[in-house]
């Protein structure tokens, strides 16, 4: 199939700009973990204003939910960065890169931890109550911490998905792994020298992540 392909691979433009593979690499896991663990705190805010009595809340949260997932990321960072962002006067590239990732990914970890929790049966809520719990206690002592082993696996998926859905991040020149994998190829004309070290470092990334997800399921199902 390869037989008929000529490609004279030059590795020795690409090893120049090795810092810059390196630098990209870190910027990716950093962008990727506040991202996570902004969108945990997102989570938990919509995951309690689905059940909210307050109407608007529960609107809002749903109008959320909804929105996000409806709509490519892409199109969300373009919106996000270059409206809602300018016209706010805020143009720290990477806090909004953060912010825009977490908005995104919180919608789909809203989704697990409400499932999480409504799969906790309902008879633990009542036993609660004919304790006399309040309601935080009830999810501070009885809800949760079910419900954290059921949500944990699905979370570790989404970390992975945030780590590949950083490079989009390349589109309001975010200097990630993907941006700056891109520079380097305007730099030397290597495109494939450029491209495969990006293939394999987001593989050294989201690998290692999708093989936790999966022990952390079967761990916690025994």
């Amino acid at each position: 199939m390869f037989s008929n392909v000529s490609y004279d691979f030059s590795w020795e433009s690409i090893w120049e700009y090795r810092q810059k593979f390196i630098d990209g690499f870190l910027m990716t896991i950093i962008i990727s973990f506040s991202a996570l663990l902004l969108s945990f705190l997102i989570g938990l805010f919509f995951a309690y204003g689905q059940n909210s009595k307050i109407i608007i809340l529960r609107f809002f949260s749903r109008f959320y939910i909804e929105t996000i997932r409806g709509t490519p990321l892409l199109v969300q960072i373009l919106i996000f960065f270059y409206v809602f962002a300018d016209n706010l006067g805020f143009d720290n590239r990477y806090v909004a890169g953060v912010v825009i990732l977490a908005l995104f990914a919180g919608a789909y970890v809203t989704e697990m931890i409400r499932a999480g929790l409504q799969s906790i049966d309902e008879g633990q809520f009542e036993g609660a109550k004919s304790l006399g719990f309040t309601t935080f206690q009830t999810y501070r002592f009885i809800i949760f911490p079910q419900a954290y082993k059921r949500i944990l696996p699905p979370l570790a998926g989404q970390f992975a998905s945030i780590i590949k859905d950083s490079s989009l991040l390349s589109i309001i020149s975010i200097n990630e792994f993907t941006m700056n994998a891109q520079e380097v190829n305007a730099y030397t004309y290597s495109t494939l020298e450029s491209y495969i070290p990006l293939a394999i470092g987001y593989l050294l990334l989201t690998y290692p992540i999708s093989l936790i997800s999966i022990k952390l399921e079967k761990y916690l199902k025994d």
